[in-house]
């Protein structure tokens, strides 16, 4: 029964229940925290005090008289210190923790909600705590039994980790730790990131100084963050025009060295270097191991002992691929791996490469994650200006253009999607949310910016650099209600922790599931507090339907494959909609409007 119980604390979803619970968490939270201040504070003072007490101890009232002016005077100093101590900043600390322990009991509703929409992860991570049978997620899914009675022996030291981990990322630690050369394919939102720095963490505590992370340069800055906000390691920025600099720093001192892989190629290791740990973040950029890049991470890696590559998308179009990335790490698993790569037994095939990979899914290690809410927004062509740009790009078979529909007109005020777009964005701000728009269109998303004015962020895109992009999602953050970020989709989809937000509007289909996917991701991840709406802006009769209903289908076969391994003739399939496939669909709606308008002309006709 209790392995059945899913928790969905959310502040769209406020009942007597829930907020009870919310409130007593809220309460032991506090409580646990003057309680550990108190600790710390005696502590401090503990010998002290044990010395004072113990010299106090001997003082009997009917010997007083006999003892000497010398004694008498040293029990006095020692008790007046004793009483300076009480009534000084040890006495006033312990009186304002005496304080706040007594307003606790009065906590409001509102006031308990409002905490834990400043952090819900505290919240659930002490209902998994305290009751991990009801409200903890498996940490170890998926691994063979034997692997898991390993890896429950590891140890982990977290001291210098300024973050709570949940029962699942810590077990990912462990088994990073164990497993020395790994593959994490964890689903977008579940803390890959924050797994890799808790690693790190726990090697620095075992003697371990120098690391390094390889990423896009897009969340190049983001990582920087990310380690300080997480732990006390160092992280230095490998990067730019001072980049050789940087490098000799870190390898003389330690830390965490933060690289793109462009950098890569110009920094150079001496043979005899040993550093502790290699994190390759995006490794499906280097799914090609004849690539530049994929030859500079080769090389990197055989300075070190431990390799970790992090993923969500391993699995996005092949299992090839995946192999590929295991062969870097463990050829002998991968060799093992090809050899059941489409075998249609899942649970076959997942055993073979637990020693290498691990991927976990929210629904698996998450359970109060707040619903997310998808729908479809359909508008129809309604000003002639919109009907006319519509099948003037039709009839260009340009593709870009074909994708803008309703956006290549010249005035976003004839947009039936910018109509609706607006409509969206005037409810979240009602409802105090804020909202991503995402575009794959540059020529979309500026249309945007012009249009919805002073309350829009950004924009997010390819150029934009890895330090201004960072800066405009803290201040996205810090933004009221109603605000707006936006972001090309393939720019603002990868990387980025955009939790602040609860309202994602998608202003076109993408050709592949998986980009919509990861732009999803940037806030249904841990740590979002409501529930996420997402709507995807879609025109009924044009190419959005049927690029609509083929995504479906191609979602479908990535599930099957990804999740499941069900099939070799999954596995062979493209989960995207190609060219071809796109160019049929424009042959098809020309001649569906070919065949409206002479339907409309023998109409005529009739009537005549």
């Amino acid at each position: 029964m209790y392995g059945a119980v899913k928790v969905r604390l959310n502040s769209d979803r406020k009942t007597r229940s829930t907020t009870e619970l919310v409130k007593s968490v809220f309460k032991y939270k506090t409580y646990k925290q003057l309680t550990d201040s108190v600790n710390t504070l005696f502590a401090a003072r503990k010998n002290k005090i044990e010395t004072q007490l113990s010299i106090l101890q001997n003082v009997d009232p009917f010997i007083w008289p006999f003892f000497t002016e010398a004694e008498k005077s040293r029990y006095v100093q020692t008790y007046q210190t004793l009483q300076n101590d009480l009534n000084g900043e040890y006495g006033d600390d312990l009186a304002r923790a005496i304080n706040l322990a007594n307003q606790v009991p009065t906590i409001t509703d509102n006031e308990a909600w409002a905490d834990f929409g400043r952090n819900p992860i505290s919240y659930n991570t002490i209902l998994e705590q305290l009751v991990p049978e009801r409200f903890g997620g498996s940490g170890s899914y998926g691994l063979p039994k034997e692997l898991v009675s390993e890896i429950e022996d590891e140890c982990f030291f977290p001291d210098g980790l300024t973050t709570d981990l949940r029962r699942y990322q810590e077990w990912g630690v462990k088994y990073i730790l164990h497993q020395k050369k790994v593959l994490l394919g964890d689903e977008m939102g579940l803390g890959k990131t924050v797994q890799a720095i808790a690693t790190m963490v726990s090697l620095r505590n075992t003697g371990a100084k120098h690391f390094i992370v390889v990423c896009p340069a897009s969340v190049l800055t983001n990582w920087c963050k990310e380690i300080s906000k997480h732990s006390k390691l160092r992280s230095i920025q490998v990067y730019g025009q001072n980049r050789q600099d940087a490098f000799r720093l870190w390898k003389s001192t330690g830390g965490v060295a933060v690289t793109t892989y462009e950098t890569l190629g110009r920094l150079r290791l001496e043979t005899q270097f040993r550093y502790d740990l290699l994190v390759v973040d995006e490794a499906h950029y280097i799914k090609n191991p004849e690539t530049a890049r994929a030859q500079n991470v080769l090389r990197l890696r055989t300075n070190t002992d431990r390799v970790l590559f992090m993923t969500g998308t391993a699995l996005e179009n092949r299992v090839d691929e995946m192999i590929t990335l295991i062969r870097m790490l463990q050829p002998q698993v991968a060799a093992a791996a090809s050899r059941v790569a489409f075998m249609a037994k899942q649970k076959e095939f997942r055993d073979v490469v637990a020693p290498v990979y691990y991927r976990r899914k929210r629904e698996d290690v998450i359970k109060e994650l707040p619903e997310l809410m998808e729908s479809q927004e359909w508008c129809a062509l309604t000003t002639q200006e919109e009907i006319e740009a519509y099948e003037e790009a039709l009839y260009s078979r340009v593709y870009a253009n074909i994708r803008r529909v309703s956006w290549n007109v010249q005035r976003l005020g004839n947009s039936s999607k910018a109509h609706r777009l607006k409509e969206l964005i005037e409810e979240a701000e009602d409802e105090g949310r804020k909202v991503i728009v995402f575009s794959f269109f540059l020529d979309t998303i500026n249309k945007l910016h012009t249009y919805l004015g002073e309350r829009c962020y950004g924009p997010i895109n390819g150029s934009t650099a890895p330090a201004k992009r960072q800066g405009i999602i803290d201040e996205f953050d810090e933004a009221p209600a109603g605000s707006v970020l936006l972001a090309q989709i393939i720019a603002g989809g990868t990387g980025l922790n955009i939790q602040s937000a609860s309202v994602v509007i998608i202003c076109e289909p993408q050709f592949k599931p998986s980009i919509e996917n990861q732009a999803i991701s940037r806030a249904y991840r841990m740590g979002q507090s409501r529930n996420v709406l997402v709507y995807r802006l879609l025109c009924e009769d044009t190419v959005d339907e049927r690029l609509t209903d083929l995504l479906a289908q191609k979602q479908k076969i990535f599930n099957a494959f990804a999740d499941e391994s069900s099939a070799a003739k999954a596995a062979e399939s493209d989960v995207e909609v190609d060219e071809k496939s796109f160019g049929e669909i424009i042959n098809e709606e020309i001649e569906r409007i070919k065949a409206k308008k002479g339907a409309g002309v023998e109409q005529i006709g009739d009537r005549l």
